[in-house]
């Protein structure tokens, strides 16, 4: 891992899905050998910034995204910037290449595709392959262009008055809680029990939902921060006995605040990352953490609606 991002493309077809696999296992490879690194901390930051403007994108995806484009900020597919946005690609542009799901026709038993099911081993055969029905049979590279490189009408404006506006984001957030399945109290200073910590989240035996509890402040971005970071622990650590990893999972705590955060346009420049608690972790524990960042980051981004 450089100290610059190394651009990646995927021209050659034949080895399109090869190469796209292969350079996410080396960006995790990177980060694994260097996560007490300062060079990796910025990376991983790069990745956060791709995924909190594409939150509704796998993290496979957003790691595809930054190594082609890492300024992008939207993304569609050629002929979609033509139908839905009178925009056209630039002549010459190189496309960003993602996985997109393949819907077909796909076996009751082995859940192939026709073509793959009659490779398999399964003997199934009650119903023939024209009578099955539809459903998700795997991935395919797709070629995506970013808003940079097309032309065109301008793009209508999204609605974005509430971001960055603390007032309304605290509110919208505290009412997800029962979306999120806690319970949140906001706690004044005399009465707040867990010293210099500006929230908890805990879970007694016998409850049916962990509780949140909050110091109140005067910032309601400081709260809303706060309530991000205690959702993160209710969705991701309930359950987790081991200490060690506990541990590890605080940092993922702290970056879905930081991807909730920036997609809500809160002021994250304080952030950082300490990526040395994650250090003795392979790289498909790695990749399981992102998956689990942005899974959680969507889940509360979907819920605090306002």
């Amino acid at each position: 891992m450089t100290t610059e991002t190394q651009l990646v493309s995927f021209d050659e077809s034949a080895t399109r899905r090869e190469e796209m696999h292969s350079t996410i296992e080396a960006w995790l490879d990177d980060l694994q050998s260097l996560v007490d690194e300062a060079t990796a901390s910025r990376e991983f930051q790069e990745w956060l910034d791709v995924q909190s403007r594409f939150h509704d994108y796998s993290h496979r995806n957003t790691l595809l995204i930054k190594q082609q484009c890492p300024d992008a900020t939207r993304v569609a597919g050629y002929r979609t910037w033509q139908s839905e946005f009178d925009r056209h690609v630039t002549e010459g542009e190189q496309a960003i290449w993602i996985w997109a799901p393949i819907i077909a026709k796909q076996c009751p038993n082995c859940g192939n595709s026709s073509s793959y099911h009659k490779q398999s081993d399964c003997e199934y055969d009650e119903t023939p392959p024209a009578e099955w029905s539809k459903g998700f049979v795997g991935f395919r590279p797709a070629p995506v262009f970013d808003v940079s490189q097309t032309e065109g009408e301008e793009l209508p404006e999204l609605d974005t008055a509430a971001e960055g506006d603390a007032d309304a984001l605290f509110p919208a957030l505290r009412e997800a809680a029962s979306e999120i399945d806690v319970s949140v109290s906001v706690v004044g200073p005399d009465n707040w029990a867990y010293g210099e910590a500006t929230g908890i989240c805990r879970q007694a035996p016998g409850d049916d939902q962990p509780t949140i509890e909050l110091l109140d402040q005067d910032d309601p971005a400081a709260l809303a921060g706060v309530l991000i970071h205690e959702y993160a622990h209710a969705l991701l650590h309930i359950g987790v006995d081991d200490q060690a990893e506990q541990s590890k999972r605080e940092v993922e705590a702290e970056d879905v605040a930081y991807l909730v955060g920036r997609h809500f346009g809160l002021d994250t420049s304080g952030s950082a990352f300490y990526l040395a608690a994650w250090n003795d972790d392979e790289t498909d524990t790695l990749l399981e953490r992102l998956g689990r960042i942005s899974r959680t980051a969507t889940e509360i981004v979907d819920t605090a609606v306002y």
